[in-house]
């Protein structure tokens, strides 16, 4: 499955990007982001949020959509 993941603040200077398309062939958020671990070793270490197409989801969800964000911790005010 073709999967865009978008990255945002402190998870961007990580990947040295804003967005960029990935193949996938598991079915957890869980299975995606240890993908995305081996690929940028230093994510491992950042506290983030995970966004299904625009919905935030626990690392448990089935993938069903085709777009991923990474979002950094919100500040509450």
């Amino acid at each position: 499955m073709h999967i865009t993941v978008k990255y945002f603040g402190q998870i961007a200077e990580v990947t040295l990007k804003e967005e960029e398309s990935l193949e996938f062939s598991g079915h957890l958020i869980s299975e995606f982001l240890e993908m995305l671990y081996l690929k940028y070793k230093s994510l491992k270490n950042k506290d983030f949020q995970v966004a299904q197409n625009q919905e935030l989801v626990s690392v448990e969800t089935k993938i069903t959509g085709s777009e991923i964000a990474l979002l950094p911790p919100f500040a509450g005010g």
